[in-house]
């Protein structure tokens, strides 16, 4: 089980992966979102700000009405962040639960693929 500390450092990883992509910023530039995380083994919940295909923060707590729910366990979310998994096959199991309008989980899912081609 991680903690916020571990949470917030695979954060800052993905932050920095994704910023750093041109494609994937290119290809989400006119997507702007709250994301909503909720750790289901530890009770850790999380916000992440998504402005013009920029993750322009995320912090502890659930701050604003979300867009996007993600559920999962806390270390599925850091491998996730980490990019030691590709998340795809998870959500196909169910073990990753997403909440959002269609259109949003399959911006998501592109995400995926970019991050994690394999």
């Amino acid at each position: 089980m991680a903690d916020w500390g571990e949470l917030d450092e695979a954060l800052r990883d993905y932050q920095m992966t994704c910023n750093s992509n041109e494609r994937l910023r290119k290809m989400q530039r006119d997507w702007s979102k709250i994301l909503h995380f909720n750790c289901e083994d530890n009770g850790v919940k999380f916000t992440m700000d998504v402005d013009h295909g920029e993750i322009v923060s995320y912090r502890e707590g659930h701050v604003g009405t979300p867009d996007i729910i993600v559920t999962t366990n806390s270390e599925t979310f850091c491998d996730m962040f980490w990019g030691d998994l590709n998340p795809v096959q998870k959500y196909l199991r169910g073990e990753i639960k997403v909440k959002g309008s269609q259109e949003d989980v399959m911006r998501l899912d592109a995400i995926s693929y970019v991050i994690w081609p394999d």
